[in-house]
């Protein structure tokens, strides 16, 4: 247990370079939410639970009492991902919904660990072609997913546990810088 808090305390003292893109990317994303905007998430695994953690901080709230905001986590509609991993493949379970529901203007976050997910990598081409800006939150790069964002934080880790425990907290200086954007 020892070696693993050690190796997140390292990982968090080499992210700090990366607090001020994630300022920038709350500063953008409440101009996007107050204008009618949405943001869209999608990841596996536990990175699809952190989606869903995201969407339910800025339509419940964060920490402040504020009005809700549009934020779909993707994997959570299950009678959708079943009938489009059914008729379409599992690639295509979020690339569908992200053309359904994205607008021009809106934002999609993606969240995968390794950078590789075939169906996150397809969400993320989707929003590109619909006119949406694509954030990543990544473990290593270089990775697919990074290249294909318009802008990512990749987590130094090779541990998933490490990657997933840093993405949470960056979730979470997102809703924050979110919320003071909003004030």
């Amino acid at each position: 247990m020892n070696a693993h808090l050690a190796d997140l305390t390292g990982t968090l003292a080499r992210m700090d370079g990366k607090c001020a893109l994630v300022q920038a990317w709350g500063m953008k994303l409440a101009t996007v939410l107050e204008s009618g905007g949405r943001l869209l998430a999608c990841g596996n695994g536990g990175s699809a639970a952190e989606a869903q953690h995201l969407t339910a901080e800025l339509v419940g709230r964060f920490k402040k009492d504020r009005r809700p905001f549009a934020a779909i986590p993707l994997h959570a509609d299950g009678s959708s991902v079943t009938a489009i991993a059914n008729d379409f493949g599992i690639e295509e379970v979020y690339a569908r919904q992200v053309r359904a529901h994205g607008r021009t203007g809106d934002v999609l976050i993606t969240l995968s660990c390794s950078g590789t997910s075939p169906n996150v990598l397809a969400a993320a081409r989707a929003a590109q072609q619909t006119g949406l800006l694509v954030w990543a939150l990544t473990g290593p790069a270089p990775n697919a997913l990074a290249e294909l964002s318009d802008e990512v934080v990749a987590v130094p880790s090779p541990d998933t546990s490490i990657v997933q425990e840093v993405h949470l907290v960056l979730i979470h200086m997102l809703c924050s810088a979110t919320e003071e954007a909003l004030t």
